[in-house]
């Protein structure tokens, strides 16, 4: 979500007339796009722009600025903590980043010419309030024709009031975008040539549930996957990230007739622990989780399940840490992402009393993520000499010599060949390698599309 929130204001920047840079010692605009879902992710972001700081004395007009939840969460406060911070943007401000910061670079672009040595001071800007229809702003992409995937965002915010959560704060209410709009956005992109699109919301299955009207008993949510599925050009459909209590019957049988939809779910668990979960405020049992998945494997049976695990949660038990782990190896997630409870300043959850240690943290996520990796092996492994079908996404970060591909499962497969002729297209690759979670294929002339 973050990425795509920073796609926008790349555009937007781009243009203005601004050049994107992926070196910060040419930027005369520095921002950092934030997260404050744990602390760690924060406390990178605060390191990351006080190092920068030491910019301004090569260059002293650049512009600084913190985007995204954290400086929603914190807003002013920041400028204390770092001195060279010009600009605090929220989460429903993104379209004003733009103008915020080009007003005060091209300020101090025209002082610099009186005083080289000038130094700025009462140029801050901080803006977290909220704005109505903000969600309508997150619809421009970057103009490229080489990237053929694209995330697209459906809406903002979260109804929910997770006790350990700090994004109905940082994020807002629900707010969806028009199923029209969204649509059109989708037909732009495959008219550019983006084959597989990812619909992005902090609760993606939960979209319009307030403001749209079911139709033919059928939610806002699969009626706008409807809608996607019929763009020609459109060959994948993802959506980021599902809510247990927004997987009903419509959206589980959807995947029985949109085949385009990718066989691949992250589908968040958290804990295994009925009472842990009812602490979290998380309003469905360890039952209802394992059948929502049984259900949608009976309809789709290649059907792949990635998953979030929160351990270590204020007052969790040795035996509900098992459950957790009973669950996690009943269900064999394909991957998942294991994290140590983290305090979030002005949730319910941080304020207990019976917060657990970190060394009995640590100790079960290392149990978890040995799971985790000894069944991401064996089923990976499995796949070895079978034949994928793949779509080619451009390099490989870890190997510019090799290409990036997935699977409709959302399984990683390098392979080399012609990035001209691979990339953006879909085809079969026979399966002849596997490092755990990642594969290794060769791809299959004849099935490449011309």
């Amino acid at each position: 979500m973050n990425e795509r929130d920073s796609e926008q204001v790349a555009r937007m920047f781009t243009e203005g007339g601004y050049t994107v840079t992926k070196d910060e010692f040419d930027a005369d605009a520095i921002l950092v796009n934030t997260c404050s879902v744990r602390d760690q992710a924060e406390q990178k972001a605060l390191g990351k722009m006080g190092h920068m700081g030491a910019h301004r004395q090569r260059k002293p007009h650049v512009v600084y600025g913190f985007m995204g939840c954290m400086a929603q969460s914190r807003g002013s406060e920041l400028f204390q903590n770092i001195p060279h911070l010009d600009v605090v943007v929220g989460t429903q401000k993104y379209h004003k980043v733009f103008e915020y910061v080009n007003s005060i670079l091209q300020d101090r672009l025209e002082r610099r010419m009186d005083d080289l040595k000038l130094t700025y001071k009462g140029d801050n800007i901080c803006d977290i309030e909220e704005e109505k229809d903000s969600q309508n702003t997150i619809k421009d992409h970057v103009n490229t024709t080489t990237d053929p995937t694209a995330f697209v965002s459906i809406m903002q915010g979260c109804n929910m009031k997770c006790s350990y959560c700090i994004v109905p704060d940082t994020r807002g209410r629900e707010r969806g975008r028009p199923i029209a709009d969204i649509v059109r956005e989708c037909e732009t992109l495959a008219e550019r040539g983006v084959k597989e699109v990812t619909l992005l919301g902090q609760i993606v299955n939960l979209y319009g549930r307030t403001e749209f009207p079911k139709v033919d008993g059928k939610s806002p949510f699969v009626q706008l996957l409807e809608a996607v599925h019929a763009i020609d050009g459109i060959k994948r459909i993802r959506f980021t990230s599902p809510h247990p209590i927004g997987f009903r019957d419509d959206l589980i049988s959807a995947y029985g007739y949109l085949p385009k939809l990718c066989s691949h779910i992250h589908f968040p668990m958290q804990s295994g622990s009925d009472r842990v979960l009812k602490q979290m405020r998380r309003p469905y049992k360890n039952a209802k989780f394992i059948d929502i998945i049984e259900k949608i494997k009976a309809v789709r049976p290649e059907m792949s399940v990635t998953t979030d695990v929160i351990v270590g949660f204020p007052s969790e038990t040795d035996e509900e840490f098992q459950q957790t782990f009973d669950t996690m190896e009943q269900l064999q997630f394909d991957n998942a992402f294991v994290y140590r409870y983290s305090e979030r300043r002005n949730t319910p959850a941080a304020e207990r009393l019976d917060q657990i240690p970190e060394l009995i943290k640590e100790k079960r996520n290392q149990v978890l993520l040995a799971l985790v990796d000894e069944v991401a092996q064996r089923t990976n492994h499995a796949l070895v000499g079978t034949v994928q079908e793949v779509l080619c996404t451009g390099p490989s970060k870890n190997n510019p010599d090799t290409l990036n591909s997935r699977t409709g499962q959302n399984k990683i497969v390098i392979i080399e060949g012609n990035s001209d002729r691979l990339v953006g297209k879909i085809f079969k690759t026979k399966i002849h390698a596997c490092t755990g979670f990642t594969l290794y294929g060769t791809p299959i002339v004849d099935s490449i599309e011309d």
